[in-house]
């Protein structure tokens, strides 16, 4: 990396550090639905995780007290951006912003290995661009989404050891035992990119063998481990203290692996798997080609590419391999779960990197310091035109800019729901609609949404507390159990139209004198 882009991150380059900010507010601004230029951001997913934030800040316990099946972390940023804005996603924006700006750091410095800082900085938001515009970025706020800076700093340390200093020098335990916090932070908020480290950390263990330091290797794998152990040590203190570490291991590890996966040996055979895994990376593809385009060139000249040690090809090849395992292998497929794997075209832009430098060396009048030459100022504004070009054209988000708020059902539920002082919500038939957020109710049930799981806890669980008629309100979507009618009444239905497919909300209230 040159001095002009390590001052970048040292604070020296003040107007770079400035455009990469910049950036991460433009870009999120347009590609989020969590963006104040839409009228909400209604996803289900994305409610939930702020209902859960928002009872983890008003003393509830997540698994316990509320149920939603993801990681701490998530929850906690979420409650963060809860206190920014009870009742919008006004704190979520901020913190995909924040999410989006050591992105783009990240992006920007694994660049610097290998083109010039002016490179660097113009293909950096073009990147991100392509990545947040894919099918997979899906509404904004997903898990994936805050995944990704760790996965991209990651990607950065291990690039940068093996292109600058291996096998000269061995990886700093300082560099080891940063990985293993990143990889911590994945484990609490969502584990099916961890992956990504165990190739990480499996490639770095080699490169101690290749050195004939086997015991260097071991003591790397330990403190790797010390390293990841470190975020998981707020949470043992707090469930720890409130007598709820069995229900942290069940809530969020036996959930998604024994019974929201297939990995509990019933499912298909290893064969299938891999017949399955091969067709779902074709699909994945095709849905998420704008930044594919940049992956498959990426990934194929860095494990091809001249000059580089056998150890690095292969360590670009088991990242992307167990990335992707890591992810699919449990059978469960939605569009935001490839997000991570936009990881993969920052090589891409790299490469498109020393194109652009090798042709613009060859046009005189563009190159070196001439008073001819493009001002810097003028190629970052450009870049980021284009980038938010490519989301405007690109993105599923944009055509729900023009919805307005008061044609919403959540909206126009809302002010029924208001009529009541602290109402309590239950939403049933569906993940959280949104209007526990939009009318600021902290959920009162533990399943205060109906999960997508095999399990009969959720339908009894609700269903009784229809009968005991526990909530002011049910919200449901499309059906609704017969026992409803003994103690609500049907206060308004509304219909809604998602990617072609109309659903039907009610909303139902408590009868007068009925508790």
């Amino acid at each position: 990396m040159t001095e002009k882009c390590k001052a970048i991150f040292k604070g020296k380059d003040i107007p770079a550090a400035a455009y990469l900010l910049a950036s991460a507010f433009l870009l999120i601004m347009l590609a989020s639905r969590s963006s104040f230029l839409y009228p909400c951001n209604n996803w289900n997913d994305a409610n939930s995780y702020f209902s859960v934030g928002k009872a983890l800040f008003n003393g509830k316990m997540p698994y316990r007290d509320v149920f939603d099946q993801k990681g701490m972390y998530l929850y906690f940023f979420y409650g963060l951006a809860y206190l920014v804005s009870h009742t919008t996603f006004a704190g979520v924006f901020l913190l995909e912003v924040l999410l989006a700006a050591f992105d783009l750091a990240g992006i920007c410095r694994i660049l610097c290995l290998y083109v010039k800082k002016g490179t660097a900085l113009a293909l950096s938001p073009l990147t991100l661009a392509v990545i947040i515009s894919s099918y997979s970025f899906y509404w904004g706020g997903s898990a994936e989404e805050v995944n990704l800076p760790f996965l991209i700093w990651g990607l950065y340390f291990v690039l940068d050891y093996f292109k600058n200093k291996y096998p000269a020098e061995k990886m700093p335990w300082r560099t080891v035992l940063t990985g293993g916090i990143l990889a911590g932070m994945i484990a609490n908020i969502k584990f099916t990119s961890l992956g990504f480290f165990f190739a990480w950390m499996m490639c770095v263990a080699f490169s101690f063998l290749v050195l004939k330091d086997f015991w260097g290797a071991v003591k790397g794998c330990v403190i790797f481990l010390a390293g990841m152990a470190v975020p998981f040590i707020p949470w043992v203190i707090y469930f720890g203290r409130n007598h709820g570490l069995y229900e942290w291991y069940w809530g969020y590890v036996y959930i998604n692996v024994f019974v929201y996966s297939n990995l509990n040996g019933e499912g298909p055979s290893l064969w299938e798997r891999i017949y399955t895994l091969a067709k779902l990376l074709y699909w994945v593809m095709r849905k998420n080609m704008v930044y594919f385009a940049f992956v498959v060139p990426g990934v194929v000249w860095f494990i091809i590419g001249r000059g580089r040690k056998w150890l690095e090809r292969f360590l670009m090849l088991a990242l992307c391999f167990f990335l992707f395992l890591g992810i699919y292998v449990g059978g469960s497929e939605l569009p935001y779960y490839a997000l991570p794997l936009g990881v993969f075209a920052i090589p891409g832009a790299a490469l498109l990197g020393q194109i652009l430098e090798w042709g613009l060396e060859r046009i005189p009048s563009l190159a070196g310091e001439t008073p001819t030459a493009v001002p810097g100022w003028l190629v970052g504004a450009a870049s980021l035109v284009i980038s938010l070009g490519i989301i405007w054209l690109v993105s599923i988000n944009i055509p729900y800019m023009s919805e307005k708020k008061e044609d919403i059902f959540l909206y126009k539920f809302k002010k029924i729901v208001e009529e009541t002082e602290d109402p309590t919500l239950l939403n049933i038939g569906c993940l959280d609609a949104g209007l526990y957020t939009v009318c600021d109710i902290v959920p009162s049930c533990r399943w205060f949404q109906t999960q997508t799981l095999a399990i009969n806890d959720v339908q009894k669980e609700q269903e009784r507390y229809i009968v005991e008629g526990q909530t002011d309100y049910i919200i449901a979507r499309d059906s609704y159990p017969e026992a409803v009618w003994d103690k609500y009444e049907l206060a308004a239905q509304e219909p809604w139209y998602h990617e072609g497919v109309e659903f039907t909300y009610y909303l139902f209230r408590r009868k007068a004198g009925e508790q």
